[in-house]
C-alpha cells in the first residue's frame, strides 16, 4: 500500500509538465465549456465522461482521447495542459475521461485490460470514442490519445489493443504495453517501475501484437516523452517502449535524425525524419518525473495543427446530459473580491502530495498566489502547475502563465509534493 500511495505522489508531479508551448497568433476567445456525458455505452469500471467541443470545429474534426495521471482527472487535465485552447485554434474535439477507483490509476495491470474488449477500462474509453463518433463528423483518419504517467502507461494500452482507431500516440513518462502486467490483482508493478523488465524488441512487439490476434492493418505512430532521473517510473522504461513501437512499427532502432528542441532535451525519430515519423523520442537530462511537456509539440505530431477550424460546429449540439457533479460555484466564495484556497494530501510514511484549489471571488482575478505554512521539518521537493518561492517554513506559490487569469468563481488546481508531514493549516490566497 504504502508503494502504491508512493506511485500516487509522485505520478502526480507529471502533471508540472511546465508547458513550453508559447502561441504565436491570437487564439480566439471561446465561449466553449467542458461537459460531463453520461450513458456513452458499455462502462464496466464506472469511468467518468467530460467532453470539450469547441465553438468552431474543423469541418472534419480530429478527436482526442487525454488520459490523467494518478490521483488526476479529466477535468483537471483540461484546466492544468493547453490541449483544449489548441482545440479552440485547431478545430478538434478532446475526450477527458476520469478513473472513479480509490487511486485514480488506470487500470493497466489486469488481463482483462490487456487483451482487445477484453473488460475493464479500455472498454469504458472505447466506448467514449464510440459515442463522439456516432454524433460528430470525426475524421477517422485523425484519432489520437495522449496520456502523462498512468495516463501515459494507458496510451500505450489504448494504441496496443486498438490501432484500427487510433491513428497516433503520447506517452508522457509511461511504460511500455505490457509492462505492468499483474496476476495478483495489484495495481502496482515494482519490477517494472523500477526497470527492471527489459525485453528484446521483438518480444516487446510481441505483447502489442499477441493482444489483438490476427490483426495486421496499420499501427499507430508513438511519441515518448521521460525525464533521465525519474525514480518514480525509471528511465529504463523510455528505451523499452521505443523499442517495442520501433519494432511494432517495422523500423530500425537507430534513429533517423536527432536534434535538441528544448533546454535539455534531446530529440530522435525512427523510421522517418520528419515531424510524423513513425516514433519520436524526447528524453530530458537531468529531470525526474516531472518534465517540461510541450503541449504544442504533442499536437503537432499528432497532426491536429494542420488547418484552423473554417465551420461552425455541426448541427448536432453538444450533448444535454448532466453537468459535472462538482460545477464551479454560482455564489463568490469566501474571500470576496479576492479569492480562496484550499488543500488536501495524500500522505505515507515521510512524504505527501498535496493539491490545492484556488476559487476566485466575485471579481475574479488577473494572478494569484498562496501561502502555505509547512510544518517545523517539512520540505518542498517538487511543485506542478504553480511556482514556488522557497522550500520549507512558510511557501508561496503563484500562478504560471495559463492559470492566472479566472473568472468570478472559476476553480483552478495546482499540487506540490513533499518530505515529512503534510501541512494542516488552511492556506491564504491573494488576487491580483
Amino acid at each position: 500500500m504504502k508503494r502504491r500511495i508512493a506511485l500516487l505522489a509522485a505520478a502526480l508531479a507529471t502533471a508540472l509538465a511546465t508547458t513550453t508551448a508559447v502561441i504565436t497568433a491570437a487564439t480566439p476567445a471561446s465561449a466553449a465549456t467542458l461537459t460531463q456525458v453520461t450513458n456513452f455505452g458499455t462502462n464496466p469500471t464506472n469511468l467518468q465522461m467530460h467532453l470539450y467541443v469547441p465553438d468552431r470545429v474543423a469541418a472534419r474534426p480530429a478527436l482526442l482521447l487525454a488520459l490523467h495521471y494518478c490521483t488526476g482527472s479529466g477535468p483537471a487535465l483540461h484546466t492544468g495542459y493547453q490541449l483544449s485552447s489548441l482545440a479552440d485554434r485547431y478545430g478538434y474535439i478532446v475526450i477527458y475521461p476520469s478513473v472513479t477507483r480509490s487511486s485514480k490509476c488506470w487500470d493497466v495491470s489486469s488481463p482483462q485490460a490487456l487483451r482487445r474488449d477484453g473488460g475493464s477500462d479500455p472498454v469504458g474509453l472505447k466506448s467514449m470514442i464510440d459515442y463522439v463518433r456516432a454524433r460528430y463528423p470525426v475524421d477517422a483518419s485523425r484519432i489520437g490519445v495522449i496520456g502523462f504517467s498512468s495516463g501515459a502507461m494507458m496510451t500505450n494500452v489504448m494504441a496496443g489493443l486498438y490501432p484500427d482507431v487510433f491513428h497516433a500516440g503520447v506517452s508522457s513518462s509511461g511504460v511500455p504495453f505490457g509492462c505492468f502486467a499483474t496476476t495478483n490483482g495489484s495495481e502496482w508493478n515494482s519490477e517494472c517501475s523500477g526497470g527492471r523488465i527489459v525485453k528484446t524488441p521483438q518480444q516487446w512487439g510481441d505483447l502489442v501484437r499477441n493482444a489483438y490476434p490476427g490483426y495486421t492493418g496499420k499501427r499507430p505512430r508513438m511519441q515518448i516523452w521521460h525525464g533521465t532521473t525519474d525514480t518514480t517510473l525509471s528511465y529504463v522504461n523510455f528505451g523499452e517502449q521505443i523499442k517495442q513501437w520501433t519494432n511494432v512499427l517495422g523500423v530500425s532502432q537507430t534513429p533517423a535524425y536527432t536534434d535538441y528542441p528544448q533546454t535539455s532535451a534531446t530529440r530522435t525519430r525512427y523510421g522517418g525524419t520528419g515531424g510524423t515519423a513513425p516514433v519520436e523520442a524526447i528524453s530530458f537530462q537531468g529531470y525526474g518525473h516531472s518534465i517540461p511537456f510541450d503541449t504544442a509539440q504533442a499536437i503537432r505530431f499528432l497532426g491536429f495543427d494542420a488547418a484552423s477550424p473554417t465551420t461552425p460546429p455541426p448541427t448536432t449540439p453538444p450533448p444535454t446530459t448532466p453537468p459535472p457533479t462538482t460545477p464551479p460555484p454560482t455564489t463568490p466564495p469566501p474571500g470576496g473580491a479576492g479569492c480562496s484556497a484550499t488543500v488536501s494530501a495524500n500522505s505515507w510514511t515521510g512524504g505527501f502530495v498535496a493539491t490545492v484549489k484556488v476559487t476566485a471571488g466575485s471579481g475574479g482575478t488577473r494572478g494569484w498566489s498562496v501561502s502555505v505554512t509547512l510544518p517545523g521539518g517539512t520540505s518542498v521537493t517538487g511543485t506542478w502547475s504553480a511556482t514556488a518561492s522557497g522550500s520549507s517554513g512558510t511557501v508561496r506559490f503563484a500562478n504560471v502563465d495559463y492559470n492566472g487569469q479566472l473568472a468570478a468563481g472559476q476553480v483552478t488546481e495546482f499540487g506540490f509534493q513533499g518530505n515529512g508531514t503534510a501541512p494542516t493549516q488552511a492556506p491564504t490566497c491573494t488576487a491580483s
